[in-house]
């Protein structure tokens, strides 16, 4: 079946799998376009997320998506997919939910007297530029809907696709703060296919970053997660923030892989048949829980910081750091790799606003918490 006959709007009789747990579902579509890979297109009864006290530099998120086509073998957001009563392993690369409905029913949400135009974040769960939005187009009008509102945003991604949308961003940065951040952990193209094998090239994220800084708009970096003895060697690491640099990236956070219930099994599973001679390392780091152990969290801090500062982000004291194996370097208009915005510097017009409407909440520099739970 081609996408040509499977419009959103198409009638598909019988097309409904019986999975009572996807709630909203009005069909199920497969393609050869996407060998393998459902999609289950839903009804959302709603589409802003709260999520207060979680430790990230924003308190409500939109994903448009759950599942993810990236296949990442080291997702944190893998278990999510229980709630579906989908497994965490090929279920989540395979069976993605499609939100078909996402933007209408957060224009009706961002209308509410009672929305208080705090920064809404997209990409903290699943990433709302894979494959799938291609075919879906559901960003810009998220995007516009946004920004129409007076609320300011933030988009974390690694896909590509961003890049469609990049008129749609810089208008909307006209309106509020929009911030962009590019997940890019690694340099090695070979590593990258092992690891990320639904993700656009290395090649094609650096040059995503190149396009979203010409077109005027700040660009932080995600290098997360970093892979203890995979991609954490001084040489690696020089490599790729020199490449970050180049490309004109604005802010870099690093993070340490993070192995919770549920993901550990499934990057272990990876990790035995490409790495054997790594997994008893591994077990020993993670011995204590889903956090390497603290001395190597601090060995990293310490080879990290100097090679940030070589690459002008680090900034010397500017430096962010936690004992979870965060260190941030910020840059100007964008203050960590998560890209949220940093409204003394972001680039964006002061519009006249209804009575009940206040003005956008600053962005606090909080430091990402790796413990923090799936958010939807």
């Amino acid at each position: 079946m081609r996408w040509a006959g499977q419009r959103i709007e198409a009638e598909a009789p019988g097309a409904l799998p019986g999975l009572g747990s996807i709630a909203g579902l009005v069909r199920s579509v497969t393609t050869p376009e996407f060998r393998g890979v459902t999609f289950h297109e839903v009804l959302a009864r709603s589409a802003l997320n709260s999520v207060p006290g979680s430790g990230m530099p924003f308190t409500w998120t939109i994903n448009p998506y759950r599942g993810c086509t990236h296949a990442c073998r080291y997702c944190f957001a893998r278990p999510s997919h229980r709630y579906l009563e989908l497994d965490t392993g090929l279920d989540f690369d395979q069976q993605i939910v499609v939100k078909t409905n996402v933007a209408e029913v957060l224009r009706r949400e961002l209308a509410r007297p009672s929305w208080g135009f705090e920064q809404v974040a997209l990409g903290t769960n699943t990433d709302p530029y894979q494959r799938a939005e291609g075919r879906y187009q559901l960003m810009p009008g998220i995007i516009e809907a946004l920004a129409a509102s007076g609320t300011p945003l933030s988009i974390l991604t690694k896909g590509t696709l961003l890049r469609r949308d990049l008129a749609v961003l810089a208008a909307a940065a006209e309106e509020v703060p929009v911030g962009l951040g590019v997940s890019l952990a690694l340099a090695d193209e070979d590593l990258r296919r092992l690891v990320e094998p639904g993700v656009p090239s290395v090649r094609g994220r650096l040059d995503l970053i190149r396009a979203i800084r010409d077109a005027g708009l700040p660009c932080g970096v995600m290098v997360a997660p970093v892979l203890p003895w995979l991609t954490d060697s001084p040489e690696q690491l020089d490599h790729l923030f020199g490449e970050l640099a180049d490309a004109g990236a604005t802010g870099v956070t690093t993070l340490i892989l993070h192995l919770r219930p549920g993901v550990k099994e499934w990057f272990m599973k990876w990790l035995a048949e490409e790495r054997p001679d790594l997994v008893t390392r591994y077990d020993q780091l993670y011995s204590h829980g889903s956090n390497a152990l603290q001395s190597f969290r601090n060995a990293f801090e310490e080879k990290a910081r100097p090679l940030l500062d070589k690459h002008g982000f680090g900034r010397g004291s500017r430096h962010r750091s936690s004992t979870n194996g965060v260190v941030e370097a910020p840059g100007p208009g964008s203050q960590s790799g998560w890209g949220e915005p940093d409204p003394t510097t972001a680039r964006f017009r002061t519009r006249r606003q209804p009575t009940r409407r206040r003005p956008s909440a600053p962005v606090p520099p909080l430091t990402p918490d790796p413990n923090q739970q799936t958010l939807f």
